[in-house]
């Protein structure tokens, strides 16, 4: 059984599409999947679609999930409405696993990111046979060195940039961008140097508002010039915290970031910076069209090989990509720990050789 869970990306579907020709190569193994990750089994009437060569045809281009997806509720922390009209969650996972063998299933195979890996792991704890397959747009998972979907928000968010260079030249105005990233700066730090962005602003590096009008005033010449900041959504100044609202919605856990950029727009004015400031959001075009090549490419990889590990019957295992080889990890290797930007790195010494600000 195949399922996606976490965020949409652009690559979910060539995943798919690589385990169901692996697997149609053998004679002994038959694919399904599960809708909105495991919700589809631990709904009643479950809600399970059959995979094969043909319903896969043209998925290696199309973004999205075929399956669905959702990063709400799960397994372990199920919702259930109280009497009273509030709600709790229970731990529905032994019921879940139960069911999985009364369907015959024989292994399963999450696509996802930290959150849905974490899942993975509880579930083979629990004697699940079961193997992951990384997908994060954030590119913070540790264990591999890249996901799929990363390479395609870059490029549109370094292709934004481009169009926000010529509207920012044309009016002389500050132009920033806000992009995803809630706690891993990898998609602002990528697309702010293929862009040729003056300012980049990461979660790991707390910013200082004054030195960023410095970056400002050093664009303008009399009035004319222009500046370009990308900033990531889990980015927040010196001694502050990150934008976000807690959303109360039913068996969502996370803070619901955003808003940053429009923070950064009024700070800078409360700062002095008398220039033109103008915010876009890219927001989840970041997530959505077709993946580039490089995606589709690793999506697909990573869709065989997962495969291939339940024919060999390596439970418990993750796909990971360490260059140039695609190898498998242990799901406690998976999630001890993120993959953050080092400030140290040689990508952040290559932007600030570039004049790219930090504001640190």
């Amino acid at each position: 059984m195949v399922l996606t869970g976490g965020g949409d990306c652009p690559g979910l579907n060539a995943v798919i599409r690589g385990i169901v020709k692996r697997a149609s190569q053998e004679k002994d193994w038959e694919v399904i999947g599960c809708i909105e990750s495991f919700n589809g089994v631990l709904r009643e009437p479950t809600e399970i679609v059959e995979l094969n060569e043909k319903n896969v045809h043209g998925l290696l281009v199309m973004g999205g999930t075929i399956l669905g997806t959702t990063n709400k509720s799960g397994p372990f922390e199920w919702p259930v409405r109280q009497p009273d009209g509030s709600w709790t969650t229970v731990d529905r996972s032994d019921e879940m696993i139960r069911k999985l063998g009364y369907m015959g299933v024989d292994a399963v195979i999450n696509i996802g990111g930290d959150g849905s890996q974490r899942i993975s792991l509880g579930l083979a704890q629990k004697g699940l046979n079961i193997v992951g397959v990384p997908k994060t747009i954030d590119n913070d998972l540790s264990s591999t060195d890249y996901t799929f979907g990363f390479q395609t928000a870059v490029q549109i968010c370094t292709e934004a940039i481009d169009k926000l260079v010529t509207t920012a030249a044309s009016h002389n105005r500050v132009f920033i961008m806000e992009v995803m990233g809630r706690e891993a700066g990898w998609i602002a730090l990528h697309s702010a140097i293929a862009g040729g962005a003056d300012v980049c602003l990461i979660p790991e590096i707390p910013y200082d508002i004054n030195e960023i009008k410095k970056k400002i005033e050093q664009r303008y010449v009399k009035r004319h010039g222009f500046c370009i900041i990308v900033v990531a959504e889990g980015a927040r100044p010196k001694g502050g915290t990150i934008v976000g609202t807690q959303t109360g919605e039913v068996g969502y856990q996370h803070i619901k970031l955003g808003g940053i950029g429009n923070q950064l727009a009024a700070e800078l004015k409360s700062a002095g910076v008398e220039q033109d400031i103008r915010c876009t959001i890219l927001g989840h075009l970041q997530r959505g069209g077709t993946p580039t090549a490089f995606d589709r490419i690793l999506a697909s990889v990573f869709g065989v090989r997962a495969m291939e590990l339940v024919m060999e019957g390596k439970y418990g295992r993750m796909v990971a990509y360490h260059h140039p080889d695609i190898v498998d990890v242990s799901l406690e290797e998976a999630v001890r720990a993120q993959n953050l930007v080092d400030p140290n790195s040689l990508l952040v010494h290559t932007a600030k050789g570039l004049g790219i600000e930090f504001g640190d």
